[in-house]
């Protein structure tokens, strides 16, 4: 079976909002470069300090009427999926329902597990459970649910968000039981850390699994957050970005970094979106590694010198 692929490529920044200056100046980048969505990440115990990704989209999306606001992810296993269907919803509302729910299991971090008081093995589970419920409570109806860890009788949750049975759901993970997951019950899949080879090899397994499942999905999103770094050469693109994300991640990241970014001049970052873009990725987030008063000038020189240099994928 083959997965029905959105037409073309578009663009997302990938940030923080720590402020609201820093959510208008992300609004305003991406509305005058040409950005289709805004994306923060997630974690409760991180390397860095980092803000609720729920609030800081919602303070996106009250300043725009047309980029999509995407948490990429959000980590639902740390959270019960009553009060996050709600928060959720909420958020459809607050957009307009311009709202992307990407989620994954995370842990990376034992923090976040050891401060949410959720078993770090467990997460896989609870994230299926959870989405299940999600979909539940989003109908708008009357309805129960009795699992492995969430149950309850007759709640109707209202009102139902702004797009019909809830926003579209997109997947992380990189396992098979991940890509599993994202064949049965997502609506998209948001890859991390892989390569284009592998995201290729990706997709063709989630198609495989969804035909298994017996599950024929009209629309199916793909996206990949993608860290850049120019430099004059790659080599120096390579050491500024290995030493900000070492930092990030609280670990020695310069294999990763070697392996996973695009690095170096506009057309070596071209070729390594190219190659994303073969391999099935439809929505590319961009994640500029450096610090934060480098990035805005980072996403502004991608889409004056590269998005140039890939119009015929437009």
């Amino acid at each position: 079976m083959d997965l029905p692929l959105e037409k073309g490529l578009t663009f997302g920044i990938q940030t923080r909002i720590m402020t609201p200056d820093d959510a208008r100046d992300a609004v305003a980048l991406a509305e005058r470069s040409g950005y289709v969505s805004i994306s923060v990440g997630d974690h409760l115990a991180y390397a860095v300090p980092i803000l609720d990704p729920l609030i800081q989209l919602a303070t996106v999306a009250a300043l725009t009427r047309s980029v999509t606001v995407m948490p990429a992810v959000y980590l639902l296993p740390l959270r019960h999926p009553g009060p996050v269907a709600k928060q959720v919803a909420t958020l459809d509302h607050m957009s307009g329902g311009r709202l992307i729910f990407g989620v994954g299991v995370g842990g990376e971090f034992a923090s976040d597990f050891e401060v949410a008081g959720v078993p770090i093995k467990e997460r896989g589970a609870r994230l299926s459970e959870a989405i299940e419920v999600l979909r539940k409570l989003w109908t708008g109806d009357k309805v129960s649910h009795q699992g492995r860890f969430y149950a309850f009788k007759d709640i109707q949750m209202l009102p139902a968000p702004v797009q019909p049975g809830g926003p579209p759901i997109w997947c992380g993970g990189r396992s098979d039981a991940a890509l599993r997951r994202i064949a049965e019950l997502a609506d998209g899949w948001i890859s991390y850390v892989v390569t284009a080879d592998t995201y290729r090899a990706g997709l063709e397994k989630i198609a495989a699994f969804a035909a298994q499942a017996g599950r024929r999905p009209t629309r199916f999103g793909t996206s990949h957050l993608l860290f850049v770094r120019f430099g004059k050469t790659r080599e120096e693109a390579l050491e500024e970005a290995a030493k900000h994300l070492s930092i990030r991640y609280a670990m020695d990241f310069r294999k990763p970094a070697e392996r996973y970014c695009a690095l170096g001049r506009p057309e070596d970052v071209a070729e390594a979106v190219r190659k994303f873009h073969d391999a099935g990725v439809r929505r590319l987030v961009l994640d500029m590694i450096g610090r934060p008063e480098e990035r805005p000038g980072q996403f502004q020189r991608f889409a004056e010198e590269v998005k140039p240099l890939l119009a015929g994928l437009g």
